[in-house]
């Protein structure tokens, strides 16, 4: 991380763990672990990506592994990625809770559906549509 700006491999890598996670919560049905999810979203989107805990994670394990950061990224993107997440891991948490029964799997998968591309693509939906924002906003 520079200043505002963090290593492009660090949210990639935070993607193929949430994809993961996110799966399991699909295969499972399991509230608990979408409710893990959502506390993951929700340092990301207050703290950032970098000090979430697969920000940690990736900060602690895996970059020092890898050849220096090629290329970083701003910041806000990825973070209003995050408030994106966990819009859908509560709104998903709402339906295994409360129902009714399809919208839990249906706010997951839509979760899922984001996280994959970044983790297999490198393409952030969430960051694409913070950009489209800002320059709607001016």
């Amino acid at each position: 991380m520079a200043g505002g700006r963090v290593d492009v491999r660090g949210p990639r890598f935070g993607a193929v763990l949430t994809s993961a996670v996110l799966a399991a919560v699909l295969i499972s049905g399991s509230g608990w672990l979408l409710a893990f999810q959502a506390v993951v979203f929700a340092v990301g989107a207050a703290a950032g990506v970098q000090r979430s805990p697969y920000g940690w994670l990736f900060r602690v394990a895996v970059q020092p592994r890898l050849s220096p950061p090629g290329a970083f990224e701003d910041a806000a993107p990825p973070r209003f990625a995050q408030t994106v997440g966990l819009f859908f891991a509560i709104v998903g948490l709402a339906g295994y809770v409360l129902g009714p029964q399809w919208l839990g799997p249906a706010a997951t998968a839509c979760a899922l559906a984001a996280a994959f591309l970044n983790a297999v693509f490198g393409y952030c939906l969430g960051c694409e549509v913070y950009l489209l924002l800002r320059r709607a906003a001016g």
